[in-house]
């Protein structure tokens, strides 16, 4: 099995930010290092044990986005090849290599900017109580899994470690930021998901939802963090989707179905300590992982 990197830990350099997947370090004054672990969450709770080569395969497939959607906007990447464009990170390379970029030192916005093309998890369940997803009203006979007819924003703001996301409305959002900058979060989302989803089905692949984050810099609005990856967006293969039922998936969702079986047989209450993966549960979700890179690029 490959090794598994659970945490950069580069005492050399200064932590900026620590979070549930990704350690952020401070790097010559303007920029930060981001190096992207084998972690894993589920239901906001850090596995105990890592997934072999996830970070490689998450870093590898938000830098193919980053450029691919360099057209519709800019983004936060100055290095994609830390090791070899920055010598005094040479030394880090065992940790670092395939799972690292230097990125520009931006003002992230408080908010993520969530994207749905289809009827599934927290949307689902609120739809059927309510016939909306997120406060927006949406055609009454639609089914698990149901598409859409318009992909729909609702933004969340952005929990710290520990605490759940909240939905809230783009009126709400609009109070948090400015509203112009909040409009063109809002459409510049909408556009990176419809040309996501359109690449993505020519490999036979729906991306039935999404998050993407932004910041600011210089003033300018850029895309930042991670993109289209499966740890962000729910991953559905194409030739097997029907809706009315839960769909396979690409993403983590595997993870999160082994897990609600021992929340529904009593052994795990969803907070933590996590319970034990086994060997199994770690290496199926790795496979899925790199099903989805592979068939992307």
């Amino acid at each position: 099995m490959a090794k598994v990197v659970h945490e950069a830990n580069i005492k050399e350099l200064e932590l900026f930010n620590k979070g549930k997947v990704r350690e952020i370090y401070s790097f010559q004054n303007d920029k930060l290092l981001i190096v992207t672990s084998d972690r894993i969450s589920a239901f906001d709770v850090i596995m105990g044990q890592g997934i072999p080569e996830k970070g490689k395969v998450l870093t590898k497939i938000a830098n193919f986005w980053f450029k691919k959607f360099e057209s519709i906007i800019k983004n936060h990447i100055i290095s994609t090849d830390p090791v070899n464009d920055f010598p005094e990170l040479k030394p880090f390379e065992n940790v670092i290599e395939g799972r690292s970029i230097v990125v520009h030192k931006c003002q992230p916005l408080p908010i993520e900017a969530i994207v749905r093309g289809y009827l599934a998890g927290s949307g689902l369940k609120e739809y059927e109580k309510y016939g909306t997803v997120c406060g927006i009203s949406l055609p009454e006979g639609l089914v698990n899994s149901s598409k859409l007819p318009e992909p729909i924003f609702t933004p969340s703001t952005k929990a710290e470690q520990g605490f759940h996301d909240e939905n809230i409305s783009f009126e709400k959002m609009k109070e948090i930021i400015d509203p112009e900058l909040a409009e063109k979060v809002k459409n510049v989302s909408l556009e990176l998901y419809k040309a996501g989803n359109e690449y993505a089905a020519t490999k036979g692949i729906i991306i039935a939802d999404t998050k993407f984050e932004f910041g600011l810099l210089n003033g300018e609005l850029i895309l930042i963090d991670e993109v289209l990856t499966p740890d962000s967006s729910r991953f559905w293969p194409a030739d097997e989707y029907a809706e009315g039922k839960n769909q396979k998936s690409f993403d983590k969702q595997y993870l999160r179905d082994y897990l609600q079986g021992l929340v529904d047989e009593g052994k795990w209450n969803k907070s933590a300590p996590a319970p034990e993966l086994p060997d199994e549960v770690t290496e199926t979700t790795s496979k899925k992982y790199n099903e989805v890179l592979n068939r992307l690029l």
